[in-house]
């Protein structure tokens, strides 16, 4: 389950929730509160191996424009060596050899800088994510904390 679909269900059990009298809390469904938690606990494994198998692929690209590019200068070696052999085209022929490995390490460096904005963003927006995931947590756990310090401290409540 996305993680996301979690986070609303959690802001709308919040939102549904009994607010107490003359408080900032209120009063949540405890069944629905675990279960949010432990579906959230199962999602965000999950979303970690998202951003694994992001970095994998990453990891795939970078070799294969590396193995491109290598692939591309040996071919300009080859074909630079094949024309020493004709004299009078040698400097054209060194000339374009020097310009097919500059634009590939152009073109390697492009696929690498764009593979690793893709990974940063994704990964950016998943920390954002359970971060304010964390909070939203913490905020129902800090919140819940105080009521029941209260409830166990009136010995009126407690008879009840």
């Amino acid at each position: 389950m996305d993680i996301l679909h979690l986070i609303d269900r959690l802001e709308e059990l919040f939102n549904d929730s009994r607010p107490i009298p003359f408080t900032h809390n209120v009063v949540v469904d405890e069944d629905r509160m675990l279960d949010l938690i432990d579906q959230m606990r199962v999602a965000i494994p999950d979303e970690v191996k998202k951003a694994q198998q992001l970095l994998a692929q990453r990891d795939r690209i970078m070799a294969q424009a590396q193995e491109a590019a290598n692939r591309t200068v040996q071919l300009a070696r080859d074909k630079s060596e094949e024309l020493v052999a004709r004299d009078p085209i040698v400097q054209a022929a060194q000339t374009r050899a020097e310009q097919i490995i500059q634009q590939s390490t152009m073109e390697t460096e492009v696929t690498k800088r764009e593979a690793d904005e893709f990974v940063l963003v994704t990964l950016t927006r998943l920390e954002t994510e359970l971060q304010r995931l964390l909070n939203q947590v913490q905020n129902g756990i800090q919140t819940l904390q105080p009521q029941q310090l209260q409830d166990f401290g009136n010995p009126a409540k407690q008879q009840e």
